[in-house]
């Protein structure tokens, strides 16, 4: 699908036409607690005005829609924080809010929420399932109830399982959980113990992700105060093999750098991302990207709120340059593995990868990292192994 075309005006290029977002990210900030690990824009739930917030929610997505309607909605993503923190009512509010002003055919939209174990009891799955809500994605991190403990988590295994038997006991049959590597203490048998429990759960998804120190953690200050007993980077790269090789047997494709499916199961949702599509970004924090625009939201519960009376609630606005446009496109393109696809690059930009890169291609083939595909480049084995060094290549 084109997504619009570029005219040069002095050193910025100003879009002229882009198709409307299918996607759309939704943000509901709110947590049981603060994980140890997460930098995420999320607060604790005690004492937030929870209702307030989805009002302020309303005012945005009505005064987006009119300045921006949509074109037919693909997918919905609610993240967080843990949306599945809203009791009943609050959900049931909720989504009546995106059905509202996001409509979408129920048959052909993939409507994806956050859950955290032990937030999913049966009344509220109902709930979610009447509002339209077909994909469920648990943060499950971990199968050692002793590693939930240490990186901050407040659930347990046995959540896990009565979790993901409340969903397929309610209909649900589109379930991912999110697991973890490279966490303190943290072996490779630790992982292959972990990667038993889920394999057996004989779900549609699996995201599974390194563990990276982020700033405003407290596993930061830990790192800084050199109390935190991280695995070896060769343990990290056993872990990481050890993952693709079992999922691999277990018949899932890895689709994307930290992502296995089931065939037909792949995250349409985050593929808008990788394909570089334009999306709406809603709720405090959120980031949005349409009519070549990238917006990020108002971050804090009460300023957000207080922002949507107003106005859209933005904090930060910026044009996306070609030449942005272009290295975004390489960047989280080639986290696919399939790759990325002259094309699609054609299609956004009238020129061919290699009329533009050139020169960074052919230095990353040498290297082995890269590989030409039927239409494009994709990544090498070893080049999965290495995906950051081959990203931040393409930047100028």
């Amino acid at each position: 699908m084109p997504l619009g075309f570029f005219a040069q005006k002095g050193t910025t290029f100003m879009v002229i036409t882009q198709a409307a977002p299918t996607a759309v990210y939704i943000h509901i900030p709110f947590c049981t607690n603060k994980c140890h690990y997460c930098d995420f824009n999320s607060y604790v739930l005690k004492g937030q005005p929870v209702m307030e917030y989805l009002d302020a929610l309303e005012r945005e997505m009505e005064r987006t829609v009119k300045k921006n309607p949509p074109a037919k909605v693909e997918t919905i993503f609610v993240g967080g924080g843990t949306p599945t923190v809203l009791l009943p009512n609050q959900m049931e509010r909720f989504l009546q809010m995106v059905r509202t002003y996001f409509p979408a055919d129920a048959a052909e939209v993939e409507f994806s929420m956050e859950a955290n174990p032990g937030t999913t009891d049966e009344d509220k799955l109902a709930v979610m399932k009447e509002g339209g809500v077909n994909r469920i994605s648990f943060g499950v991190q971990s199968f050692n109830n002793e590693l939930l403990a240490a990186i901050g988590r407040i659930h347990n295994t046995d959540d896990v399982y009565r979790s993901i038997e409340n969903a397929r006991k309610l209909g649900f049959r589109n379930l991912s959980i999110d697991l973890m590597f490279g966490l303190p203490k943290q072996t490779v048998d630790i992982m292959q113990a972990t990667l038993d429990a889920a394999l057996a759960l004989d779900l549609q998804h699996y995201s599974i992700y390194s563990l990276k120190v982020e700033e405003n953690t407290l596993f930061h200050t830990l790192y800084h105060k050199n109390q935190l007993p991280l695995p070896s980077e060769d343990e990290e790269v056993g872990m990481y093999e050890l993952i693709m090789n079992r999922l691999e047997q277990a018949g899932y494709k890895q689709y994307e750098i930290s992502n296995f499916a089931k065939p037909g199961f792949e995250s349409r949702h985050n593929t808008m991302y990788w394909r570089n599509r334009a999306y709406y970004g809603l709720g405090a924090g959120a980031h949005g990207y349409m009519n070549h625009q990238r917006h990020v939201n108002v971050k804090g519960i009460q300023p957000y709120i207080d922002a949507t009376k107003t106005g859209l609630p933005i904090m930060e606005q910026f044009e996306v340059t070609k030449q942005e446009a272009m290295e975004d496109f390489m960047m989280v393109g080639l986290r696919m593995l399939e790759g990325v696809r002259n094309a699609d690059f054609m299609s956004q930009f009238g020129e061919t990868i290699e009329a533009h890169f050139e020169p960074v291609l052919a230095q990353l083939l040498a290297k082995g990292l890269l590989e030409r595909s039927a239409d494009g480049y994709k990544l090498s084995k070893p080049g999965i192994l290495l995906g950051n060094e081959v990203f931040g290549s393409f930047l100028s």
